[in-house]
């Protein structure tokens, strides 16, 4: 009797997902899992501890200049609330700085200091090896075509 309920609860088990969906082999958990890697390689390589969002925020603000946080999140994709946690961290370590936004008083803008640009000027050869070992299980070809998939529906 113990051994019939259990297959019959088994059958019910497999009945209840789909055959032909594997968790493993869907875009959501692949992108997850390659995300992790390229985060750990980060976090292992990077330096003065910066994450992948905080080296994108002040390599943005290089390429940029001075902007509103707002604007920031914007441009590197980032929502509001993940973006002023990015930028509270950064200044506590000395790496941006704010001032008074001459066009409009009631907004900051954020900047690099002159200790962030020295930071990110040493960061920028270790960004590119960490890129280049996220990538190493591909040949080059196989490089330039995910880069331009995931551009494509980036």
């Amino acid at each position: 009797m113990r051994r019939s309920n259990a297959l019959a609860k088994a059958a019910n088990r497999r009945r209840e997902h789909d055959e032909d969906y594997q968790l493993e082999q869907q875009i959501g958990f692949l992108l997850r899992v390659a995300l992790q890697r390229h985060y750990s390689l980060f976090s292992d390589y990077m330096l003065e501890g910066l994450t992948a969002p905080q080296y994108a925020s002040m390599y943005k603000l290089l390429e940029v200049g001075a902007c509103s946080q707002n604007q920031l999140g914007r441009l590197i994709n980032i929502d509001v609330a993940t973006i002023n946690g990015i930028v509270r961290r950064l200044k506590a370590k000395g790496f941006l700085t704010s001032r008074g936004d001459p066009h409009d008083k009631r907004r900051h803008q954020i900047e690099l200091s002159a200790e962030g640009k020295g930071i990110l000027q040493r960061a920028l050869p270790v960004a590119k090896q960490i890129s280049a070992k996220t990538l190493e299980p591909l040949s080059g070809s196989e490089r330039e075509i995910l880069l331009r998939l995931l551009k494509k529906i980036g």
